[in-house]
């Protein structure tokens, strides 16, 4: 086994013997065994694709496939099994399109790649096709495993949007382009520095995609205090990503005196108009994913993981957590088709709260269309002297120690400066009381992590408002990482000529020395060090 795609990994170099996130060596060879075969099939649907055919049901599967690869998504081996051979399917009916139209295939062992008839074979396949060893060349390989990384995280997006509708055959177009390259060893560091960029781009489109499927479908956040108390009855926690699993359960649970309840990056959801119409959509219970087997004990009610993050239940709750969509962990129950009936059934033998207790409130809904809307006040505030700074502080939270200096950063930050923050790397400090500036809170919660495009907006907007770039704004951007997603969004930052990041709590254990010294010398990316050096640095 080694896998190193994480901000966790063993030793800060790679897992060996069995991930830090509880995944087995059966299931990351499984993992990078999918890996080849979407490759085999990106090979083919490159060719195709140059020559204008694509097909819309391949592409989504692509990403369901890739998706179902991400930190904290499937554990269980037995359902890579259908991935991997609906793969060497598609594969194969995409090489009888490309063969009608008189295309010459490259000779590519992918191409013939014939899963074996059971899961140990399956094992040693993937151990053969790890995504650690495909390029002699150091500096490459660690720019192959950035790409492929990041394309992890542009499918994640990508199929978020497919779900509510929102698909642009560019994203698919990019990824197999991407990982047919990967299978090469001829192409040299300025072929993958570039490579590296339009990943950047395709992910700014896949989260563009997203941004336009959830407001699409459930309007534009708005300023909301959320609950972090809890009222007397049933009640179902719901946590991961996924809006329209969050509005399915919310239709099915209407009128059976069952109260739902977000964790983790549900929180900013709280802030669409069409779902807290729903009386019955409460509040927000504990905090980061890295928390949920301390949280997810102690909550009285039925837990549905949608999307990433999940991690090994324990006997205390493994009775009470199901999964949906990608997740998966063995002995966990799994429903699918959008029927959450086992869920709600459960919810209704389980005690509840038994209780009231009111507790504090945190406020969501700043995405861009909020801070816009206020763009002339904020403006203002700026030119005369009563905003200094901004600081965008977000990313992933996880339970390597170091993480606290996001919180201390946000709590040193100067009274006259303002903290954007989005995905779950806000929990280190969501709660804080900042106050505010002439009526514009300090504390702004952009969203969730792929709401870093909303970020995006408001900083082009502002850099627009002020006839500037956006490096030449008073904002810095202090970044934590924990996935592939992270790394789909630092692509994309970097992708926009954004300069000056800082990045931690440690940098990516597949980076190698001269990687990062381009990145230094290029883009001027920092590691993080205290936040009282760096707020000096910043501000002076």
């Amino acid at each position: 086994m080694f896998c190193n795609q994480c901000e966790q990994t063993a030793k800060g170099t790679g897992c060996t013997q069995i991930g830090v996130c509880g995944k087995q060596p059966e299931v990351a060879a499984l993992q990078d065994l999918l890996i080849y075969a979407c490759q085999g099939l990106a090979v083919v649907a490159h060719e195709a694709a140059q020559r204008g055919v694509q097909d819309k049901d391949t592409d989504e599967f692509l990403y369901r496939a890739v998706f179902s690869t991400l930190t904290n998504v499937n554990f269980d081996a037995d359902r890579f099994l259908p991935l991997i051979h609906k793969a060497v399917e598609l594969r194969e009916c995409m090489k009888a399109r490309t063969a009608s139209l008189g295309v010459s295939l490259p000779a590519c062992d992918c191409l013939k790649f014939t899963p074996a008839a059971d899961i140990a074979g399956l094992v040693a396949q993937g151990e053969a096709h790890a995504i650690n060893a495909v390029d002699p060349n150091a500096d490459v390989q660690s720019l192959k495993q950035t790409v492929i990384y990041g394309i992890k995280g542009v499918a994640a997006y990508a199929d978020h949007a497919a779900i509510l509708g929102q698909y642009d055959p560019s994203v698919a177009a990019f990824i197999y382009e991407a990982f047919s390259k990967a299978l090469r060893t001829d192409l040299d560091l300025g072929a993958w520095v570039d490579l590296a960029m339009r990943c950047g781009t395709a992910n700014l489109k896949a989260m563009e995609l997203l941004d336009a499927a959830n407001t699409g479908a459930y309007g534009h956040p708005t300023p909301t205090a959320v609950p972090l108390g809890h009222r007397k009855g049933k009640c179902i926690l719901v946590s991961g990503h996924d809006l329209k699993d969050l509005e399915t359960l919310l239709k099915q649970t209407e009128g059976k005196g069952i109260d739902i309840y977000t964790h983790g990056e549900m929180l900013p959801t709280h802030g669409y108009p069409k779902l807290k119409a729903y009386k019955h959509f409460f509040g927000h219970y504990g905090t980061a994913w890295q928390n949920q087997i301390k949280e997810f004990a102690a909550f009285p009610g039925a837990i549905l993981m949608t999307t990433n993050c999940i991690q090994k239940p324990t006997a205390a709750y493994l009775p009470n957590i199901f999964t949906t969509g990608l997740v998966g962990w063995p002995g966990a129950v799994h429903v699918g088709n959008q029927d959450f009936s086992a869920v709600i059934e459960r919810a209704l033998e389980l005690p509840g709260f038994t209780d009231d207790v009111e507790g504090l409130s945190v406020n969501v809904g700043f995405a861009r269309n909020t801070v816009m809307s206020v763009a002339p006040a904020v403006i203002d505030a700026v030119k005369a002297g009563k905003i200094r700074h901004f600081f965008l502080v977000g990313g992933c939270d996880g339970a390597k120690p170091g993480r606290n200096y996001y919180t201390e950063f946000v709590e040193k930050a100067p009274a006259d400066t303002v903290i954007l923050t989005l995905a779950c790397g806000k929990f280190r400090f969501f709660d804080k009381q900042l106050g505010d500036i002439g009526g514009i809170p300090r504390l702004l919660d952009v969203g969730q992590c792929n709401d870093a495009y909303s970020a995006i907006q408001i900083a082009v907007a502002l850099a627009g408002a002020f006839k500037c770039g956006v490096n030449e704004l008073p904002l810095s951007l202090i970044l934590s990482w924990y996935e592939q997603k992270a790394v789909a969004i630092l692509l994309t930052l970097l992708s926009l000529g954004i300069k000056n990041i800082r990045l931690g709590p440690s940098l990516p254990a597949f980076v190698t020395p001269n990687v990062l010294a381009f990145l230094v010398e290029n883009f001027d990316i920092k590691p993080i060090t205290t936040p009282d050096e760096d707020l000096k640095a910043i501000l002076g």
